[in-house]
């Protein structure tokens, strides 16, 4: 007996001595389940302005604003509530409905159960003021028309086309259904539609007002009308469009230069600056970085100057108030420092315009003191120089440049210097060389892009399919050709009340790698349209 009671004792101690853990059990993934609504979902004859949606279990509101689609839109936007943790939430529509017309609201994933967050998916509640539900569709893919990677949050839109249509309803005009790609679709689907003819467009409404603003928006627009019931699939590409060039008002920077901003391309830009009937010598060129552009010119004394600026069809003057302010330093920077790779040119960039470049003055040896032989070119636009001679693999180039090598617009000479850069081993680069499948028309540019889309490597093709891009730095490139349709050599964009549309641009589906001291033959093959 006494040993019986002996291991009863064990037992308990040894039972309590055992570390014990609380569990939650099973993570709850089950999403809000809709109980009852007040219209019933698919109501038609809807005459109330309030609806009621009860759920089996406390549900939370997360980013209505963003996630609540409704079409059509309303002009006062319907009050949601509450926008605490509740079994019900109520809809109270503020707005004067349409008669005969069906209203879709997509919740998106803005209704999550209180206690995880697990979202109802795509939730609608639909409803006609009429005596059926539309059901109508139509669907679709959004594609950038340049880079790469599609926005999120587009709105896809539909204008009826009739007898008030014109092509100002995207900026005036709510549209007569909508949907939205939301946070992860590119692809669309426009529900409960009623036949009809319609124009489609598409638009990264960055203010979520359901108009086109060109300053800030992105837009795409289908060419041809839209006529519903429709079994097509279509694909939208959303541009930015180049604003019409607008001068702001000019400002003194320097005693010797006069800023613009300017919205729109600056280009085949004219300027006449004048001091009273004087007119005064300039130079034009862009503020690199920003929508705005220099003027430069020779200090002069005066209370202000007058400007007038000309691009194509535009015309306009200014009076520019003048204060007594320094003149811009002249300063010379290398773009390159320490290695220059064989596919660049040694480039020293200029703080002011320059008049003169003075080769006798500009010195270039190796690492044996033997003269190099190279040549120079200014590009006015940015301000830089050139220098172009051969380079040869492992080797150090010192550059000395005597005092006056630069003249500058405002007559200055440039201080002696010098700077120093070296080459690396072919064997460091690869060669890569595309053959191109698939081209519909010429000419192209194919550029060759990194992981953040700046372009590495470049060519224009007015019939080649074979393009050598030696001696580049290993990476992983991204391939696109664009389609030069107006022979300028660069990529344009579209224009909606033109209607015309961007240039189009193929990406290559798979990057294409290239390792130091290879050698990579690429055939690519690229799908028309």
């Amino acid at each position: 007996m006494r040993i019986f009671f002996l291991l009863l004792i064990t037992v308990l101690f040894t039972g309590c001595a055992k570390r014990g853990f609380i569990t939650g059990g099973m993570k709850d993934t089950i999403p809000p389940i809709l109980k009852l609504s007040e219209p019933k979902n698919f109501s038609t004859n809807f005459k109330g302005n309030v609806i009621k949606l009860q759920f089996d279990e406390y549900v939370k509101l997360k980013d209505i604003n963003k996630q609540l689609i409704i079409s059509p839109p309303m002009k006062t936007q319907p009050l949601i509530s509450p926008m605490v943790a509740s079994k019900e939430i109520t809809i109270t529509i503020k707005d004067t409905l349409l008669e005969n017309t069906t209203y879709s609201f997509n919740f998106g994933k803005s209704i999550q159960d209180n206690n995880e967050g697990n979202p109802y998916q795509q939730f609608k509640y639909i409803f006609s003021t009429g005596t059926y539900i539309d059901s109508l569709e139509i669907n679709g893919t959004i594609k950038d028309a340049f880079d790469s990677k599609t926005d999120n949050f587009v709105s896809v839109m539909l204008y009826e086309k009739n007898e008030k249509f014109n092509d100002s309803v995207v900026y005036k005009e709510f549209p007569r259904y909508i949907t939205n790609t939301l946070d992860s679709s590119k692809t669309f689907k426009l529900e409960n539609l009623k036949e009809g003819n319609y124009l489609l467009v598409a638009m990264k409404d960055v203010s979520s007002n359901n108009k086109f603003d060109p300053k800030s928006d992105k837009i795409a627009f289908f060419s041809e009308t839209i006529t519903v019931p429709s079994e097509s699939a279509y694909e939208l590409e959303l541009f930015k469009e180049v604003l019409p060039f607008k001068p702001m008002k000019p400002s003194q920077a320097s005693g010797n230069r006069i800023i613009v901003g300017h919205e729109g391309k600056a280009d085949n830009l004219k300027t006449e600056l004048k001091n009273g009937n004087e007119i005064i010598p300039t130079i034009v060129t862009p503020f690199q970085g920003k929508d705005s552009v220099q003027i430069w010119f020779k200090p002069i004394k005066t209370d202000s100057l007058s400007l007038k600026i000309n691009r194509n069809d535009f015309e306009k003057e200014f009076t520019v108030k003048m204060k007594n302010q320094k003149s811009d330093t002249l300063s010379i920077k290398p773009k390159q420092s320490g290695t220059l790779h064989f596919r660049e040119n040694f480039t020293l960039g200029s703080s002011v315009p320059l008049t003169k470049i003075d080769d006798s003055k500009i010195k270039l040896i190796n690492k044996d003191s033997v003269a190099v032989a190279f040549s120079t070119k200014y590009d006015e636009l940015k301000q830089e120089v050139e220098i172009d001679f051969k380079k040869e693999p492992l080797e150090k180039y010192s550059f000395t440049l005597e005092k006056g090598a630069f003249t500058d617009f405002l007559e200055r000479e440039s201080d002696s210097t010098g700077y120093r850069v070296s080459t690396r081993d072919v064997s460091e680069y690869g060669n890569l060389r595309l053959r191109l499948e698939g081209i519909k028309s010429f000419p192209i540019i194919i550029e060759l892009t990194n992981d953040k889309g700046v372009v590495q490597a470049s060519a224009y093709s007015e019939g080649e399919t074979v393009f050598d891009f030696n001696l580049i730095q290993p990476a992983m490139f991204t391939i696109r050709i664009i389609y030069d349709d107006n022979k300028n050599k660069v990529w344009d964009t579209g224009n909606y009340l033109e209607k015309r549309q961007s240039e189009e641009v193929r990406y290559f589906p798979t990057p294409v790698e290239v390792r130091a001291n290879w050698d990579v033959d690429q055939t690519l093959k690229f799908s028309g349209g």
